[in-house]
C-alpha cells in the first residue's frame, strides 16, 4: 500500500478529532477510534498509533466493506464496526468510538441512561445498551446498528463503550461529548436521589430544535 492525497481533508480530520477525544478526556492511551466518511470510502484512525502522532499521510482509507485502499498503516481493529454504521446509516458522515469513563461505567453495569438531562437529546431519548460481543468483530458492529437504529445517534457497549455518529466529525463529537456529560449527571443523580426522567415526547421536541433552531444555523 502508499500513501495518496485522496481524502486529504477527512484524514486530517479523523488526527484532529482523535487528539481532541484525548483531550476532553473520553478516552486514555490509544484507546477508541475515529472516522470520517467521503461516499462510499472512509478514512479511519490507524491501529495502535497515539492520536498525537496521527498525521494525514498515517491514516488509512478502507471501503465500506473494511477492505483498506490507501495508506500503509493497518486500520483501526474496530473497522468492521464502522463499516456496518456506514452501510446501514446513509445520514452518518463520521463516527466516534470512545472509552468515556461515566458512560461506560453505564455500559459496565448493562444499563441505557435515561433523559434525566435535557441535551441527552442530543443522542436520543436515551442511551440505549448494545450486548457483548467481542471488539474488532462484524457480529458487535451488527449489533450496535441494531441497537441504536436511524432514530439514536449513540449507543453504549455491553462491557466495552461508546459509540456516536453524526453528519460530520464535528457533530459526532458533540453528541460523545453530551453522552459523556449525561453519563456523569445521572451518575450524581442516582447517588443523591431518584432523578427524575423527561419523556420521550418532550425529547423528541428537543431533538427537532436542536436540528432546526438550535445555534447559528
Amino acid at each position: 500500500m502508499t500513501d495518496s492525497t485522496s481524502l486529504g481533508d477527512e484524514r486530517a480530520k479523523v488526527g484532529e478529532l482523535g487528539r481532541e477525544m484525548l483531550a476532553q478526556e473520553l478516552t486514555k492511551g490509544t484507546g477508541g477510534n475515529v472516522s470520517v466518511r467521503s461516499d462510499d470510502r472512509f478514512a479511519i484512525s490507524p491501529s495502535g498509533v497515539p492520536y498525537e502522532d496521527v498525521t494525514a499521510e498515517s491514516v488509512p482509507v478502507v471501503d465500506l466493506d473494511g477492505e483498506r485502499l490507501e495508506g500503509d498503516l493497518k486500520p483501526s481493529n474496530e473497522t468492521p464496526m464502522h463499516a456496518v454504521i456506514y452501510r446501514e446509516r446513509d445520514d452518518v458522515g463520521a463516527i466516534i468510538h470512545t472509552h468515556s469513563p461515566y458512560a461506560s461505567t453505564f455500559a459496565s453495569l448493562n444499563e441505557p441512561i435515561p433523559a434525566s438531562h435535557y441535551l441527552i437529546a442530543y443522542a436520543g431519548t436515551e442511551i440505549p445498551v448494545a450486548g457483548y460481543e467481542p471488539p474488532g468483530t462484524t457480529a458487535l458492529g451488527e449489533l450496535a446498528m441494531n441497537t441504536m437504529g436511524d432514530n439514536h445517534d449513540a449507543v453504549l457497549l455491553k462491557n466495552h463503550g461508546v459509540i456516536t455518529v453524526g453528519t460530520t466529525g464535528a457533530d459526532a463529537l458533540d453528541v460523545a461529548l453530551m453522552v459523556e456529560y449525561c453519563a456523569r449527571i445521572h451518575y450524581q443523580a442516582i447517588n443523591v436521589g431518584e432523578p427524575a426522567i423527561l419523556p420521550d415526547e418532550a425529547v423528541e421536541d428537543l431533538r427537532k430544535m436542536f436540528k432546526t433552531d438550535y445555534g447559528q444555523q
